[in-house]
């Protein structure tokens, strides 16, 4: 990929996600500069849900790219992520073929002769008008560039990571009927991993890491306000407050960024001025997603709620 006056720097980077609705913090616009600088694929990991999905979307917007992006799963193979050959198209050239055998073959003499004829016709089956790209080679495809997502990494089997090696170093894949096929612009790849399982150290080796926690007050505070920008500014430091207090509790899962986004926008359709305990415990289903969670902070409810009331008010 070009160097791009988008990516011409840290702080260009920074304000250009933040137009976009995605605030970050500076380390990850260096993580987005270097990858283009470096031509590295970057390996974001954190828990569901703080964006790492959405900081390849924003690039992409960004950078006015095609978007191509590999769901990963148990048991992905080249097929579905790299290539596969268009067998419908070259059974129904086998079938034309068969009609003009007779031509194909008039004049050769002997079986040698023959079988040559027809070994060179059926290399025209293996050629690129036969080949169906998939997302890999997709991106590779892309005469100005793209933005690659291989998202959840951590999904696909040990044996898929080893398919990426060699496209992550050198931006390259071989397939043995045609060649190696070079990609036309290095696009800018990103993988993302909830860490449901550590990826291979040679995989790691080729990318620069990144890792996305929940966010600070104030970032949570600033993304909200980007968001959900309607919401009342007293109401959005109760919540946040609110939102950080239940990340203590020992849950099954704790409330990510994309949840306290849904709770503020749920909040707004109720028309809340501010917290109360009968408005959270109508409401806490939209920030959690298992009942022994909702259970759990339920019990906890009147001391968060006193706590996010006086951060709030600390914050006025």
């Amino acid at each position: 990929m070009e160097d791009r006056t988008e990516l011409a720097n840290v702080d260009v980077i920074e304000q250009g996600f933040a137009e976009l609705g995605y605030i970050c913090s500076p380390r990850i616009a260096t993580a987005v500069f270097l990858a283009a600088r470096l031509r590295k694929p970057v390996l974001v990991e954190g828990p569901p849900g703080v964006g790492k999905t959405e900081l390849a979307k924003t690039a992409a917007t960004l950078l006015d790219l095609p978007l191509v992006r590999l769901q990963c799963y148990e048991g992905l193979d080249e097929a579905k992520a790299l290539y596969e050959w268009k067998y419908g198209k070259q059974l129904l050239y086998t079938q034309v073929l068969k009609e003009k055998l007779g031509d194909l073959l008039q004049g050769a003499e002997g079986l040698a002769e023959s079988v040559e004829r027809l070994h060179g016709f059926g290399d025209v089956f293996y050629s690129q008008e036969f080949l169906e790209p998939r997302p890999l080679l997709q991106a590779m495809e892309q005469p100005a560039g793209a933005v690659l997502l291989i998202d959840e990494i951590d999904k696909s089997d040990h044996e898929f990571e080893s398919l990426l090696l060699e496209i992550l170093s050198d931006y390259q894949v071989s397939i043995p009927e045609i060649g190696t096929v070079q990609a036309q612009s290095t696009p800018l790849v990103f993988l993302t991993s909830n860490n449901t399982r550590d990826v291979s150290d040679a995989l790691k080796r080729r990318c620069l890491h990144l890792h996305i926690p929940f966010p600070s007050v104030d970032l949570e505070e600033r993304i909200l306000q980007s968001r959900v920008p309607d919401l009342q500014a007293n109401l959005r430091h109760q919540l946040v407050a609110f939102v950080h207090g239940v990340r203590e509790l020992d849950l099954k899962k704790q409330p990510a960024i994309s949840e306290t986004i849904d709770w503020a926008r749920s909040l707004l359709l109720l028309h809340a001025s501010e917290l109360d305990e009968e408005l959270l415990r109508s409401t806490l289903n939209v920030l959690l997603k298992f009942e022994q969670d909702i259970e759990a902070a339920g019990a906890e409810l009147p001391g968060l709620l006193r706590e996010s009331a006086k951060a709030a008010a600390g914050r006025d």
